[in-house]
């Protein structure tokens, strides 16, 4: 018997899988039969000789999540992750497709360094890697990166981004802009003034006044959001604005839309549940860039996610060996992991709440996400004839979130202690099982 409650299933080689009863991206129940590494049928009643049958009753079926905001640290910070860490990571918290940010060394700036994780991906299995470029030369800011030898590399790059450092010449970004609107590419910002957040260490207001600790002014995010879809609109290309975490950037979002500018924008898991109150311990586990903010930030986030003027969520999961965080507060390095912990979290702070659907939930963490990406064969609705990258997800479970919880290589998380809802029971990547019975395989088990 499985930890919630579901009888255990051993899948042989060349089995079909057949789910039964689970409720499909939150609508109605129904038989899933998985063949060939399709989903072959979906309906009621269904039967297959030889099947594996696996009882899904009150689970919810979702397409496999995608994550368009991971740090996988190879080449180059093999001690915090590798592709294949990062990728069991994923698996374990129900994704089949990350996004890899190009903050590694060397930088993926080029052609061969994007190919040479695309090419890890594959040898791993248990997730479709997908690189990030960097927009410029070593993401330094100064030069435009190889953005078109990327986007026509084997890796067929499309989401560019200098991640932790902001395009903060205006300038560069408008020819960023410009060059990626050719191949229908996105620019993702990382919104941050790099001035006005000089040897910030938190989010600026009482708390960080009070700890005596550098504040880092909310709008540093919001005036490099502002210009940015200003630029967006007159260049005519897609924007994508990583990490909002402020009441004040979902209004600007919200008010780029409402002018038909195509922009897109994300929030983490940690910003639609923990607050700036956390600090108050100098835990670096909940050091993090963009900063944890007020409550009314959260409040802000979780209501613009709930209504579409955020697009999805993305984990920005950030590992980091230990001793980055086990020291002073301020030499602590920004960053969480998230992966295995996102999902649970989404439930906890807007399933459970009553902000949004299980059907809003494949739409914020698989289907925008791939959308936005341009990641073809992931993402897809439920139905007949799809690749079988699936999550069957149990929300019914409450647990404490331990280190036993993390797939990774790091154990940077601020959940841990925590109770977390949920239960990742499964996990398909293009039909490979991955996660069988809450269990994270060894290697990518068999085809279904």
């Amino acid at each position: 018997m499985s930890a919630s409650g579901h009888d255990t299933t051993t899948v042989a080689a060349g089995e079909v899988l057949l789910f039964r009863g689970a409720v499909v991206e939150g609508s109605a129940s129904a038989d899933v039969l998985v063949r060939d590494g399709v989903i072959a049928e979906i309906g009621a009643g269904l039967s297959r000789s030889g099947a594996t049958v696996v009882d899904a009753d009150g689970l919810v079926l979702l397409p496999g999540l995608v994550d368009l905001h991971t740090h996988l640290r190879e080449p180059g910070y093999e001690a915090s992750e590798t592709v294949l860490t990062g990728s069991r990571a994923a698996a374990a918290g129900g994704y089949t497709a990350v996004f890899a940010m190009p903050n590694t060394s060397p930088v993926a700036d080029t052609a061969g360094v994007v190919e040479q994780e695309l090419a890890l991906g594959e040898a791993a299995g248990f997730v479709t890697v997908q690189p990030i470029g960097a927009v410029t030369v070593g993401q330094r800011g100064e030069r435009l990166a190889e953005l078109g030898a990327m986007a026509d590399s084997r890796a067929r790059v499309r989401v560019f981004s200098d991640d932790g450092f902001c395009v903060w010449d205006p300038l560069i970004m408008r020819r960023a802009l410009e060059y990626v609107k050719a191949f229908d590419g996105v620019i993702a910002q990382h919104a941050q003034d790099p001035r006005l957040t000089e040897g910030a260490q938190m989010n600026e207001g009482a708390v960080s006044a009070e700890l005596g600790l550098a504040g880092w002014p909310a709008v540093a995010e919001e005036s490099i959001i502002a210009r940015d879809v200003l630029l967006a609109e007159h260049v005519g290309s897609r924007l994508h604005v990583c990490h909002l975490s402020t009441a004040g950037s979902v209004e600007i979002i919200r008010w780029a839309k409402k002018r038909g500018v195509d922009v897109t924008a994300e929030v983490t898991p940690h910003h639609l549940l923990l607050t700036e109150e956390l600090v108050r311990d100098y835990d670096a586990r909940f050091k993090v860039n963009p900063p944890l903010r007020r409550e009314e930030d959260v409040l802000a986030v979780r209501e613009g996610l709930a209504d579409g003027t955020i697009d999805i969520v993305a984990t920005d999961h950030a590992p980091h060996p230990a001793e980055a965080k086990a020291c002073e507060w301020h030499a602590a390095a920004n960053g969480m992991v998230g992966l295995e912990s996102a999902l649970r979290v989404v439930q906890q702070a807007m399933v459970d709440t009553g902000l949004i659907t299980w059907g809003d939930v494949a739409r914020i963490m698989s289907r925008e996400p791939a959308r936005i990406g341009r990641l073809a064969g992931h993402g897809t609705p439920l139905t007949a004839g799809q690749p079988a990258s699936v999550t069957l997800y149990d929300p019914s479970p409450v647990r404490t979130f331990t280190t036993e919880d993390l797939r990774g290589r790091s154990v940077n998380s601020p959940y841990v202690g925590r109770d977390l809802p949920g239960e990742v029971r499964w996990t398909l990547h293009r039909g490979t099982v991955t996660v069988a019975d809450g269990a994270l395989l060894e290697s990518p088990g068999v085809r279904a």
